[in-house]
Protein backbone atom coordinates (compact mmCIF):
# COMPACT_ATOMS: atom_id res chain seq x y z
CA UNK A 1 0.00 0.00 0.00
CA UNK A 2 1.84 3.58 -1.01
CA UNK A 3 1.67 6.67 1.70
CA UNK A 4 -1.62 7.42 0.08
CA UNK A 5 -3.13 4.66 1.17
CA UNK A 6 -1.79 4.87 4.49
CA UNK A 7 -2.34 8.86 4.59
CA UNK A 8 -6.34 7.80 3.60
CA UNK A 9 -6.33 5.39 6.82
CA UNK A 10 -4.78 7.25 9.04
CA UNK A 11 -7.09 10.40 8.59
CA UNK A 12 -9.87 8.04 8.88
CA UNK A 13 -9.21 6.80 12.34
CA UNK A 14 -7.94 9.97 13.05
CA UNK A 15 -11.10 11.26 12.43
CA UNK A 16 -13.31 8.37 14.29
CA UNK A 17 -10.73 9.61 17.59
CA UNK A 18 -11.62 12.92 17.26
CA UNK A 19 -15.05 12.40 16.84
CA UNK A 20 -15.04 9.83 20.08
CA UNK A 21 -12.61 11.54 22.51
CA UNK A 22 -13.00 15.63 22.28
CA UNK A 23 -16.48 17.95 21.78
CA UNK A 24 -15.19 18.95 18.57
CA UNK A 25 -18.44 19.60 16.05
CA UNK A 26 -18.40 16.37 13.49
CA UNK A 27 -18.80 18.96 10.65
CA UNK A 28 -15.21 20.24 11.58
CA UNK A 29 -13.60 17.16 11.75
CA UNK A 30 -14.55 15.92 8.13
CA UNK A 31 -14.34 19.33 6.74
CA UNK A 32 -10.47 19.35 8.41
CA UNK A 33 -10.20 15.78 7.08
CA UNK A 34 -11.82 16.59 3.47
CA UNK A 35 -9.13 20.06 3.74
CA UNK A 36 -6.14 17.23 4.42
CA UNK A 37 -7.15 14.89 1.22
CA UNK A 38 -7.63 17.56 -1.29
CA UNK A 39 -4.38 19.88 -0.24
CA UNK A 40 -2.35 16.67 0.22
CA UNK A 41 -3.45 15.22 -3.53
CA UNK A 42 -4.82 12.40 -2.55
CA UNK A 43 -8.28 13.49 -4.00
CA UNK A 44 -8.48 15.64 -7.06
CA UNK A 45 -10.77 19.20 -6.56
CA UNK A 46 -13.69 17.60 -7.92
CA UNK A 47 -13.64 14.38 -5.93
CA UNK A 48 -13.05 16.10 -2.53
CA UNK A 49 -16.20 18.27 -3.19
CA UNK A 50 -18.23 15.68 -5.28
CA UNK A 51 -20.17 14.83 -1.50
CA UNK A 52 -21.49 18.74 -2.16
CA UNK A 53 -23.42 17.54 -5.52
CA UNK A 54 -24.53 14.83 -4.47
CA UNK A 55 -28.39 13.74 -5.14
CA UNK A 56 -28.86 11.97 -1.59
CA UNK A 57 -27.57 15.24 0.36
CA UNK A 58 -29.90 17.63 -1.58
CA UNK A 59 -32.63 15.23 -1.16
CA UNK A 60 -31.76 15.53 2.36
CA UNK A 61 -32.01 19.11 2.16
CA UNK A 62 -35.42 19.72 0.29
CA UNK A 63 -36.82 17.06 3.02
CA UNK A 64 -36.04 19.65 5.53
CA UNK A 65 -37.48 22.66 3.70
CA UNK A 66 -40.90 19.89 3.40
CA UNK A 67 -40.60 18.82 6.60
CA UNK A 68 -40.28 22.87 8.12
CA UNK A 69 -43.33 23.43 5.33
CA UNK A 70 -45.46 20.74 7.69
CA UNK A 71 -44.59 22.60 11.24
CA UNK A 72 -45.03 25.88 10.19
CA UNK A 73 -48.82 25.54 8.35
CA UNK A 74 -49.38 23.77 11.68
CA UNK A 75 -49.70 20.09 10.20
CA UNK A 76 -48.10 18.19 12.90
CA UNK A 77 -49.82 20.09 15.17
CA UNK A 78 -53.17 19.24 13.47
CA UNK A 79 -52.20 15.40 13.63
CA UNK A 80 -50.97 15.67 17.25
CA UNK A 81 -54.21 16.90 18.60
CA UNK A 82 -56.06 14.84 17.10
CA UNK A 83 -54.60 11.59 18.41
CA UNK A 84 -52.15 12.29 21.55
CA UNK A 85 -55.45 12.45 23.26
CA UNK A 86 -55.64 12.22 27.35
CA UNK A 87 -54.07 8.65 28.33
CA UNK A 88 -54.10 7.43 32.28
CA UNK A 89 -50.85 5.39 32.07
CA UNK A 90 -47.60 5.56 30.70
CA UNK A 91 -47.94 2.50 28.21
CA UNK A 92 -51.50 4.49 26.55
CA UNK A 93 -49.44 7.31 26.55
CA UNK A 94 -46.56 5.85 24.47
CA UNK A 95 -49.20 3.68 22.29
CA UNK A 96 -50.53 7.46 21.29
CA UNK A 97 -46.80 8.85 21.24
CA UNK A 98 -45.92 5.79 18.89
CA UNK A 99 -48.96 6.90 16.37
CA UNK A 100 -47.96 9.71 14.89
CA UNK A 101 -43.93 9.78 15.49
CA UNK A 102 -43.63 6.58 13.75
CA UNK A 103 -45.35 6.84 10.55
CA UNK A 104 -44.17 10.52 10.34
CA UNK A 105 -40.78 9.62 10.32
CA UNK A 106 -41.37 7.09 7.77
CA UNK A 107 -42.07 10.20 5.31
CA UNK A 108 -40.39 13.41 6.79
CA UNK A 109 -36.84 13.29 7.87
CA UNK A 110 -36.49 12.36 11.95
CA UNK A 111 -34.96 15.01 13.38
CA UNK A 112 -37.15 17.98 12.40
CA UNK A 113 -39.96 15.53 12.99
CA UNK A 114 -38.55 15.15 16.59
CA UNK A 115 -37.31 19.11 16.92
CA UNK A 116 -41.13 19.66 16.52
CA UNK A 117 -42.50 17.14 18.63
CA UNK A 118 -40.51 18.13 21.25
CA UNK A 119 -42.27 21.34 23.10
CA UNK A 120 -46.00 19.05 22.00
CA UNK A 121 -45.14 16.32 24.26
CA UNK A 122 -43.13 18.81 27.38
CA UNK A 123 -46.74 20.18 27.38
CA UNK A 124 -48.81 17.33 26.89
CA UNK A 125 -46.73 15.20 29.56
CA UNK A 126 -47.57 18.00 32.16
CA UNK A 127 -51.32 17.87 31.19
CA UNK A 128 -51.71 14.02 31.64
CA UNK A 129 -49.48 14.35 34.49
CA UNK A 130 -46.46 12.13 33.45
CA UNK A 131 -42.77 12.74 33.55
CA UNK A 132 -41.33 13.85 30.77
CA UNK A 133 -38.54 11.59 31.31
CA UNK A 134 -41.05 8.58 30.70
CA UNK A 135 -42.07 9.83 26.96
CA UNK A 136 -38.75 11.81 25.84
CA UNK A 137 -36.68 8.34 25.08
CA UNK A 138 -39.37 6.84 23.07
CA UNK A 139 -39.76 10.13 20.96
CA UNK A 140 -36.23 9.54 19.53
CA UNK A 141 -36.77 5.39 19.47
CA UNK A 142 -40.15 5.65 17.92
CA UNK A 143 -38.62 8.32 15.55
CA UNK A 144 -35.47 6.12 14.58
CA UNK A 145 -37.31 3.28 14.15
CA UNK A 146 -39.91 5.08 12.03
CA UNK A 147 -37.08 6.90 10.04
CA UNK A 148 -36.35 3.28 8.78
CA UNK A 149 -39.60 2.73 7.24
CA UNK A 150 -38.94 4.22 3.81
CA UNK A 151 -35.80 5.95 1.84
CA UNK A 152 -36.45 9.50 2.96
CA UNK A 153 -37.18 8.81 6.22
CA UNK A 154 -33.42 9.52 7.66
CA UNK A 155 -30.57 11.45 6.20
CA UNK A 156 -28.80 8.07 6.36
CA UNK A 157 -30.97 6.22 3.85
CA UNK A 158 -30.45 8.88 1.40
CA UNK A 159 -26.46 9.19 2.24
CA UNK A 160 -26.23 5.01 1.61
CA UNK A 161 -28.02 5.05 -1.59
CA UNK A 162 -26.50 8.31 -2.64
CA UNK A 163 -22.82 6.64 -2.70
CA UNK A 164 -24.22 3.28 -3.39
CA UNK A 165 -24.87 4.72 -6.58
CA UNK A 166 -22.15 7.21 -6.85
CA UNK A 167 -19.45 4.12 -6.07
CA UNK A 168 -21.52 1.36 -8.22
CA UNK A 169 -22.51 3.53 -11.09
CA UNK A 170 -25.56 1.51 -10.98
CA UNK A 171 -29.28 2.77 -9.35
CA UNK A 172 -30.08 3.57 -6.43
CA UNK A 173 -32.41 2.54 -3.88
CA UNK A 174 -36.26 3.28 -4.40
CA UNK A 175 -38.56 4.65 -2.06
CA UNK A 176 -39.98 1.67 -0.47
CA UNK A 177 -36.65 -0.90 -0.89
CA UNK A 178 -36.17 -0.81 2.79
CA UNK A 179 -39.51 -1.06 3.90
CA UNK A 180 -39.41 -4.81 4.22
CA UNK A 181 -37.02 -5.21 6.89
CA UNK A 182 -37.77 -1.53 8.30
CA UNK A 183 -41.85 -2.60 8.81
CA UNK A 184 -41.29 -5.69 10.79
CA UNK A 185 -38.01 -4.58 12.64
CA UNK A 186 -40.11 -1.30 13.70
CA UNK A 187 -43.03 -3.14 14.83
CA UNK A 188 -41.15 -5.33 16.56
CA UNK A 189 -38.95 -2.73 18.54
CA UNK A 190 -42.53 -0.54 19.26
CA UNK A 191 -43.63 -3.89 20.95
CA UNK A 192 -40.03 -3.83 22.84
CA UNK A 193 -40.70 -0.61 24.06
CA UNK A 194 -43.86 -0.49 25.28
CA UNK A 195 -42.95 -3.81 27.50
CA UNK A 196 -39.85 -2.68 28.92
CA UNK A 197 -39.56 1.15 28.75
CA UNK A 198 -41.99 2.49 31.14
CA UNK A 199 -39.98 0.32 33.71
CA UNK A 200 -36.88 1.18 32.71
CA UNK A 201 -36.86 4.54 32.22
CA UNK A 202 -37.00 7.00 35.47
CA UNK A 203 -39.62 9.14 36.78
CA UNK A 204 -38.32 12.52 37.14
CA UNK A 205 -40.82 14.97 37.63
CA UNK A 206 -40.06 18.97 36.93
CA UNK A 207 -40.74 21.32 39.79
CA UNK A 208 -44.65 22.00 40.71
CA UNK A 209 -46.09 24.44 37.85
CA UNK A 210 -44.94 28.59 38.33
CA UNK A 211 -42.90 26.94 41.42
CA UNK A 212 -40.34 29.82 40.96
CA UNK A 213 -41.01 30.44 37.78
CA UNK A 214 -41.24 34.14 36.31
CA UNK A 215 -44.86 34.60 35.19
CA UNK A 216 -46.34 36.74 32.69
CA UNK A 217 -49.78 38.43 31.90
CA UNK A 218 -50.67 37.15 28.82
CA UNK A 219 -53.78 38.59 26.72
CA UNK A 220 -54.77 36.69 23.21
CA UNK A 221 -57.66 37.05 21.01
CA UNK A 222 -60.27 34.37 19.75
CA UNK A 223 -60.35 35.08 16.14
CA UNK A 224 -63.87 35.74 14.86
CA UNK A 225 -63.63 33.27 11.92
CA UNK A 226 -61.84 30.34 14.18
CA UNK A 227 -62.50 26.92 14.93
CA UNK A 228 -63.17 27.86 18.82
CA UNK A 229 -65.95 30.09 18.14
CA UNK A 230 -68.91 28.66 19.93
CA UNK A 231 -67.24 26.12 21.88
CA UNK A 232 -66.59 26.27 26.02
CA UNK A 233 -63.47 26.94 27.71
CA UNK A 234 -63.33 22.86 28.61
CA UNK A 235 -63.85 22.02 24.81
CA UNK A 236 -61.66 24.64 23.51
CA UNK A 237 -59.06 22.75 25.74
CA UNK A 238 -58.33 26.48 27.81
CA UNK A 239 -58.69 24.77 30.99
CA UNK A 240 -56.11 22.13 32.26
CA UNK A 241 -52.90 23.62 30.54
CA UNK A 242 -50.87 23.66 33.55
CA UNK A 243 -48.16 26.62 32.82
CA UNK A 244 -50.78 28.76 31.73
CA UNK A 245 -54.28 29.50 33.53
CA UNK A 246 -57.35 31.70 32.09
CA UNK A 247 -57.69 34.64 34.42
CA UNK A 248 -60.53 36.35 32.92
CA UNK A 249 -62.32 37.49 29.63
CA UNK A 250 -62.73 40.59 28.61
CA UNK A 251 -65.96 41.17 26.23
CA UNK A 252 -66.43 44.98 25.56
CA UNK A 253 -69.06 45.18 27.75
CA UNK A 254 -68.54 42.81 30.35
CA UNK A 255 -65.38 41.06 31.93
CA UNK A 256 -65.89 37.38 32.87
CA UNK A 257 -63.60 36.76 35.75
CA UNK A 258 -63.17 33.26 37.42
CA UNK A 259 -63.70 32.21 33.97
CA UNK A 260 -66.19 28.87 34.20
CA UNK A 261 -65.42 25.48 32.03
CA UNK A 262 -68.79 25.96 30.89
CA UNK A 263 -68.42 29.82 29.55
CA UNK A 264 -68.72 29.72 25.53
CA UNK A 265 -66.09 31.74 23.84
CA UNK A 266 -67.12 34.41 21.40
CA UNK A 267 -65.13 35.50 18.16
CA UNK A 268 -63.36 38.58 19.36
CA UNK A 269 -63.16 37.70 22.84
CA UNK A 270 -60.08 38.84 24.76
CA UNK A 271 -58.65 36.19 27.24
CA UNK A 272 -56.26 36.79 29.80
CA UNK A 273 -54.15 34.30 31.22
CA UNK A 274 -51.24 34.38 33.49
CA UNK A 275 -48.03 32.06 32.57
CA UNK A 276 -44.20 31.48 31.53
CA UNK A 277 -42.79 32.15 28.27
CA UNK A 278 -42.54 28.71 27.11
CA UNK A 279 -46.36 27.75 27.87
CA UNK A 280 -47.25 30.89 26.28
CA UNK A 281 -45.48 30.26 23.16
CA UNK A 282 -47.38 26.70 23.09
CA UNK A 283 -50.42 29.09 23.55
CA UNK A 284 -49.69 30.85 20.85
CA UNK A 285 -49.70 27.46 18.39
CA UNK A 286 -53.87 26.69 19.48
CA UNK A 287 -55.65 27.19 16.10
CA UNK A 288 -58.26 30.06 16.62
CA UNK A 289 -56.07 31.82 18.93
CA UNK A 290 -54.48 35.14 17.54
CA UNK A 291 -52.92 38.09 19.26
CA UNK A 292 -54.77 40.75 21.26
CA UNK A 293 -54.11 44.43 19.57
CA UNK A 294 -55.75 47.61 20.51
CA UNK A 295 -59.59 48.00 19.90
CA UNK A 296 -59.81 49.63 17.12
CA UNK A 297 -58.18 46.99 14.78
CA UNK A 298 -59.21 43.31 14.71
CA UNK A 299 -56.93 40.73 15.58
CA UNK A 300 -57.19 39.30 11.81
CA UNK A 301 -55.77 43.17 10.46
CA UNK A 302 -52.27 42.41 10.38
CA UNK A 303 -50.33 40.54 8.12
CA UNK A 304 -48.51 38.00 10.33
CA UNK A 305 -46.50 35.40 9.03
CA UNK A 306 -43.46 36.83 9.65
CA UNK A 307 -43.86 37.42 13.03
CA UNK A 308 -41.91 35.74 16.31
CA UNK A 309 -41.37 36.14 19.96
CA UNK A 310 -38.73 38.01 20.84
CA UNK A 311 -38.54 38.68 25.08
CA UNK A 312 -37.35 41.97 25.99
CA UNK A 313 -36.37 44.42 29.06
CA UNK A 314 -37.76 48.24 29.05
CA UNK A 315 -34.64 50.54 29.16
CA UNK A 316 -33.91 53.63 31.08
CA UNK A 317 -34.55 55.33 27.80
CA UNK A 318 -37.33 53.96 26.77
CA UNK A 319 -40.15 56.95 25.15
CA UNK A 320 -42.89 54.81 26.63
CA UNK A 321 -42.17 54.55 30.15
CA UNK A 322 -44.62 56.48 31.93
CA UNK A 323 -47.84 55.03 29.65
CA UNK A 324 -50.24 52.20 29.01
CA UNK A 325 -49.43 49.47 27.11
CA UNK A 326 -52.28 50.75 24.90
CA UNK A 327 -51.89 54.45 25.44
CA UNK A 328 -48.47 54.28 24.34
CA UNK A 329 -49.78 52.90 20.84
CA UNK A 330 -47.13 50.47 20.91
CA UNK A 331 -47.74 48.70 17.78
CA UNK A 332 -47.05 51.93 15.61
CA UNK A 333 -44.34 53.18 17.34
CA UNK A 334 -42.23 49.75 17.54
CA UNK A 335 -43.99 47.89 14.77
CA UNK A 336 -44.90 44.75 17.11
CA UNK A 337 -47.12 43.61 19.65
CA UNK A 338 -47.32 43.23 23.27
CA UNK A 339 -48.14 39.54 24.77
CA UNK A 340 -47.32 39.66 28.23
CA UNK A 341 -45.38 41.55 31.10
CA UNK A 342 -43.73 41.03 34.11
CA UNK A 343 -42.42 43.09 36.90
CA UNK A 344 -39.67 42.00 39.14
CA UNK A 345 -39.95 38.48 38.44
CA UNK A 346 -43.61 38.34 38.85
CA UNK A 347 -47.03 38.38 36.74
CA UNK A 348 -48.89 41.74 36.99
CA UNK A 349 -52.48 41.66 37.55
CA UNK A 350 -55.16 43.37 35.56
CA UNK A 351 -56.31 44.03 31.87
CA UNK A 352 -52.80 44.00 29.67
CA UNK A 353 -53.46 47.34 27.92
CA UNK A 354 -53.78 49.17 31.21
CA UNK A 355 -50.80 48.29 32.55
CA UNK A 356 -48.01 51.30 33.30
CA UNK A 357 -44.65 50.52 31.36
CA UNK A 358 -41.85 51.35 33.86
CA UNK A 359 -38.17 50.89 33.48
CA UNK A 360 -36.92 46.99 34.20
CA UNK A 361 -40.23 45.62 32.98
CA UNK A 362 -39.56 42.38 30.99
CA UNK A 363 -42.33 42.20 28.13
CA UNK A 364 -42.87 39.65 25.66
CA UNK A 365 -43.57 40.60 22.41
CA UNK A 366 -44.35 39.54 18.57
CA UNK A 367 -42.31 41.32 16.41
CA UNK A 368 -41.25 41.20 13.38
CA UNK A 369 -37.39 40.00 12.86
CA UNK A 370 -36.09 43.52 11.73
CA UNK A 371 -37.29 44.57 15.72
CA UNK A 372 -34.51 42.90 16.95
CA UNK A 373 -31.67 44.68 14.36
CA UNK A 374 -33.40 48.15 15.14
CA UNK A 375 -32.74 47.63 18.99
CA UNK A 376 -29.02 47.23 18.68
CA UNK A 377 -29.25 50.83 17.69
CA UNK A 378 -32.20 52.31 18.97
CA UNK A 379 -31.79 51.87 22.54
CA UNK A 380 -35.54 51.65 24.13
CA UNK A 381 -35.22 47.63 25.16
CA UNK A 382 -32.63 45.67 25.70
CA UNK A 383 -33.63 42.21 23.96
CA UNK A 384 -33.21 39.29 26.22
CA UNK A 385 -34.16 36.60 24.30
CA UNK A 386 -34.82 35.90 20.73
CA UNK A 387 -37.53 32.87 20.92
CA UNK A 388 -38.06 32.40 17.32
CA UNK A 389 -40.98 31.12 17.72
CA UNK A 390 -43.91 31.93 14.32
CA UNK A 391 -47.50 31.21 14.92
CA UNK A 392 -48.50 28.72 12.38
CA UNK A 393 -50.44 29.21 9.33
CA UNK A 394 -53.19 26.95 10.22
CA UNK A 395 -54.82 27.30 6.97
CA UNK A 396 -52.63 25.85 4.98
CA UNK A 397 -52.42 22.89 7.43
CA UNK A 398 -54.27 20.48 5.08
CA UNK A 399 -52.25 21.64 2.32
CA UNK A 400 -49.27 20.83 3.72
CA UNK A 401 -49.77 17.32 3.91
CA UNK A 402 -51.59 16.99 0.22
CA UNK A 403 -47.71 18.10 -1.07
CA UNK A 404 -46.40 15.61 1.41
CA UNK A 405 -48.67 12.79 0.12
CA UNK A 406 -48.22 13.95 -3.71
CA UNK A 407 -44.48 14.18 -3.03
CA UNK A 408 -44.36 10.43 -1.91
CA UNK A 409 -46.89 9.71 -4.38
CA UNK A 410 -44.86 10.38 -7.30
CA UNK A 411 -41.45 8.77 -5.75
CA UNK A 412 -43.19 5.67 -4.51
CA UNK A 413 -44.94 5.04 -8.14
CA UNK A 414 -41.59 5.62 -9.90
CA UNK A 415 -42.90 8.97 -11.43
CA UNK A 416 -39.86 10.59 -10.85
CA UNK A 417 -36.97 10.51 -9.04
CA UNK A 418 -36.81 10.86 -4.89
CA UNK A 419 -34.87 14.09 -5.59
CA UNK A 420 -37.08 15.53 -8.31
CA UNK A 421 -39.77 14.69 -5.89
CA UNK A 422 -38.34 16.06 -2.70
CA UNK A 423 -37.11 19.32 -4.55
CA UNK A 424 -40.51 19.80 -6.58
CA UNK A 425 -41.72 19.54 -2.66
CA UNK A 426 -40.30 21.69 -1.42
CA UNK A 427 -40.77 24.28 -4.14
CA UNK A 428 -44.93 23.65 -3.55
CA UNK A 429 -44.37 24.47 -0.08
CA UNK A 430 -42.76 28.01 -0.59
CA UNK A 431 -45.26 28.61 -3.22
CA UNK A 432 -48.65 27.49 -1.51
CA UNK A 433 -47.05 29.59 1.49
CA UNK A 434 -47.12 26.82 3.87
CA UNK A 435 -44.38 28.99 5.21
CA UNK A 436 -41.92 31.53 4.34
CA UNK A 437 -38.18 31.51 2.28
CA UNK A 438 -36.60 32.79 5.62
CA UNK A 439 -38.58 30.02 7.63
CA UNK A 440 -37.18 27.68 4.73
CA UNK A 441 -33.93 28.68 4.73
CA UNK A 442 -33.76 28.52 8.99
CA UNK A 443 -34.97 24.75 8.30
CA UNK A 444 -31.78 23.64 6.91
CA UNK A 445 -29.45 22.35 9.26
CA UNK A 446 -25.76 23.59 7.55
CA UNK A 447 -24.00 21.54 10.31
CA UNK A 448 -25.38 18.21 9.42
CA UNK A 449 -25.51 18.97 5.65
CA UNK A 450 -21.69 19.47 5.81
CA UNK A 451 -21.05 16.64 7.72
CA UNK A 452 -22.60 14.29 5.12
CA UNK A 453 -21.17 16.12 2.34
CA UNK A 454 -17.55 16.21 3.59
CA UNK A 455 -17.72 12.81 4.67
CA UNK A 456 -17.91 11.41 1.06
CA UNK A 457 -14.40 12.52 0.58
CA UNK A 458 -13.42 10.05 3.28
CA UNK A 459 -15.15 7.42 1.32
CA UNK A 460 -13.55 8.07 -1.67
CA UNK A 461 -10.11 8.25 -0.28
CA UNK A 462 -10.26 4.74 0.94
CA UNK A 463 -11.63 3.27 -2.13
CA UNK A 464 -9.31 5.09 -4.86
CA UNK A 465 -6.51 4.42 -2.44
CA UNK A 466 -6.97 0.48 -2.27
CA UNK A 467 -7.48 0.97 1.17
CA UNK A 468 -11.07 -0.27 1.24
CA UNK A 469 -9.93 -2.98 -0.95
CA UNK A 470 -7.38 -4.33 1.43
CA UNK A 471 -9.97 -3.99 4.53
CA UNK A 472 -12.18 -6.28 2.88
CA UNK A 473 -9.82 -9.00 1.84
CA UNK A 474 -8.51 -9.18 6.08
CA UNK A 475 -12.13 -8.87 6.57
CA UNK A 476 -13.56 -12.08 4.00
CA UNK A 477 -10.39 -13.87 5.07
CA UNK A 478 -11.43 -13.52 8.82
CA UNK A 479 -14.89 -14.70 8.74
CA UNK A 480 -13.84 -17.68 6.29
CA UNK A 481 -15.82 -16.69 3.69
CA UNK A 482 -18.88 -17.79 5.47
CA UNK A 483 -21.67 -15.01 3.67
CA UNK A 484 -23.87 -14.88 7.09
CA UNK A 485 -20.68 -14.30 8.90
CA UNK A 486 -19.97 -10.85 7.23
CA UNK A 487 -23.34 -9.68 6.88
CA UNK A 488 -23.16 -9.76 10.92
CA UNK A 489 -20.00 -8.41 11.22
CA UNK A 490 -20.99 -5.27 8.92
CA UNK A 491 -23.97 -5.00 10.73
CA UNK A 492 -21.77 -4.84 14.29
CA UNK A 493 -18.95 -2.99 12.98
CA UNK A 494 -21.46 0.23 11.56
CA UNK A 495 -23.37 -0.34 15.07
CA UNK A 496 -20.33 0.41 17.04
CA UNK A 497 -18.80 2.64 15.36
CA UNK A 498 -22.49 4.60 15.29
CA UNK A 499 -22.38 4.46 18.69
CA UNK A 500 -19.31 6.42 19.27
CA UNK A 501 -19.20 8.54 16.17
CA UNK A 502 -21.94 10.19 13.69
CA UNK A 503 -24.86 8.00 12.40
CA UNK A 504 -23.72 9.21 8.57
CA UNK A 505 -19.91 9.58 9.29
CA UNK A 506 -20.32 5.67 9.92
CA UNK A 507 -22.58 4.58 7.29
CA UNK A 508 -20.33 6.90 4.77
CA UNK A 509 -16.88 5.34 6.06
CA UNK A 510 -18.05 1.23 5.89
CA UNK A 511 -19.98 1.95 2.56
CA UNK A 512 -17.13 1.62 -0.05
CA UNK A 513 -15.72 -1.09 2.51
CA UNK A 514 -19.07 -3.25 2.51
CA UNK A 515 -19.03 -2.88 -1.38
CA UNK A 516 -15.44 -4.06 -1.65
CA UNK A 517 -15.80 -7.06 0.78
CA UNK A 518 -18.96 -7.68 -1.51
CA UNK A 519 -16.85 -7.94 -4.93
CA UNK A 520 -13.99 -9.94 -3.01
CA UNK A 521 -16.74 -13.06 -1.94
CA UNK A 522 -19.22 -13.08 -5.03
CA UNK A 523 -21.91 -11.51 -2.83
CA UNK A 524 -24.99 -9.52 -3.85
CA UNK A 525 -25.14 -5.95 -2.20
CA UNK A 526 -28.14 -5.13 -1.68
CA UNK A 527 -29.01 -6.82 1.72
CA UNK A 528 -25.32 -5.50 2.91
CA UNK A 529 -26.46 -1.87 2.07
CA UNK A 530 -29.57 -2.66 3.92
CA UNK A 531 -27.69 -3.60 6.92
CA UNK A 532 -25.51 -0.41 7.05
CA UNK A 533 -28.70 1.56 6.67
CA UNK A 534 -30.26 -0.22 9.63
CA UNK A 535 -27.07 -0.74 11.33
CA UNK A 536 -26.51 3.04 11.47
CA UNK A 537 -29.72 4.68 12.29
CA UNK A 538 -30.41 2.14 14.85
CA UNK A 539 -28.28 3.52 17.83
CA UNK A 540 -30.17 3.28 21.21
CA UNK A 541 -27.60 3.13 23.98
CA UNK A 542 -25.96 6.57 23.86
CA UNK A 543 -27.19 10.19 22.98
CA UNK A 544 -24.08 10.65 20.96
CA UNK A 545 -24.51 8.60 17.87
CA UNK A 546 -27.97 9.91 16.66
CA UNK A 547 -29.06 13.28 16.89
CA UNK A 548 -32.56 12.83 17.80
CA UNK A 549 -30.94 10.87 21.16
CA UNK A 550 -28.85 14.38 22.22
CA UNK A 551 -32.18 16.44 21.25
CA UNK A 552 -33.77 14.80 23.64
CA UNK A 553 -31.29 14.80 26.35
CA UNK A 554 -32.03 17.61 28.25
CA UNK A 555 -35.90 18.10 27.62
CA UNK A 556 -36.15 14.45 29.50
CA UNK A 557 -33.84 15.41 31.97
CA UNK A 558 -31.31 12.27 31.10
CA UNK A 559 -28.52 11.18 32.66
CA UNK A 560 -25.99 8.92 30.24
CA UNK A 561 -26.99 5.78 32.13
CA UNK A 562 -30.41 5.70 31.28
CA UNK A 563 -29.77 5.87 27.75
CA UNK A 564 -27.44 2.27 28.40
CA UNK A 565 -30.39 0.78 30.26
CA UNK A 566 -32.70 1.68 27.70
CA UNK A 567 -30.39 1.15 24.75
CA UNK A 568 -28.56 -1.96 24.87
CA UNK A 569 -31.37 -3.95 25.20
CA UNK A 570 -32.91 -2.00 22.33
CA UNK A 571 -29.30 -2.57 20.02
CA UNK A 572 -29.38 -6.07 20.86
CA UNK A 573 -33.57 -6.77 19.83
CA UNK A 574 -33.46 -4.66 16.44
CA UNK A 575 -29.98 -6.15 15.43
CA UNK A 576 -31.07 -9.25 15.71
CA UNK A 577 -34.60 -8.79 14.14
CA UNK A 578 -32.61 -7.15 11.41
CA UNK A 579 -29.72 -9.90 10.71
CA UNK A 580 -33.05 -12.46 10.90
CA UNK A 581 -34.96 -11.12 8.15
CA UNK A 582 -32.08 -10.02 6.02
CA UNK A 583 -30.95 -13.72 5.97
CA UNK A 584 -34.37 -15.27 5.58
CA UNK A 585 -35.33 -12.80 2.62
CA UNK A 586 -32.86 -12.06 0.62
CA UNK A 587 -30.01 -13.87 -1.11
CA UNK A 588 -26.35 -13.19 -0.08
CA UNK A 589 -24.86 -14.76 -2.93
CA UNK A 590 -25.11 -13.84 -6.60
Amino acid sequence: MEWQGWLSLGVTFGSVLLLMLTRLSPHLVLVGALTLLSVTGVLSASEALAGFSNAGLITVAAMFVVAAGLHSSGGIDLLVNKLLGRPRSVFGAMVRLFIPVVPLSGFLNNTPVVATMIPAINAWSRRINIAPSKLMIPLSYGAIMGGCLTMIGTSTNLVVSGQYQALTGGEGFSIFAITPIGLPVAAIGVAFMLLFLPRLLPDRRERKPFENMREFTLEVAIDPLGPLVGLSVEQAGLRNLERVYLVEIDRRDSIVTAVPSEEILRGGDRLVFAGETEAISDLLRINGIVASINPDKTPLSEDRAERRLVEVVVSQSCSSIGMTVRGSRFHDRYGAIVLAVARNGERIAGNLGNIIIKPGDTLLLEARPVFVTRQKYNKDFLVVNDLDTVQPRHKKAVLSWLILLVLVACAGLDITSMLNASLLGAGAMLMTGCLSVSQAEKSLDLPVLITIAASFALGAALQKTGVAQLLAQNIVSLSGGQPWLLLILTYAAVSLMTETITNNAAAVIMVPIVLAITASAGLNPEPFMFAVMMAASASFATPLGYQTNLMVYGPGGYRFSDFMRAGLPMNLVVGISTVSILLLGWPLEL
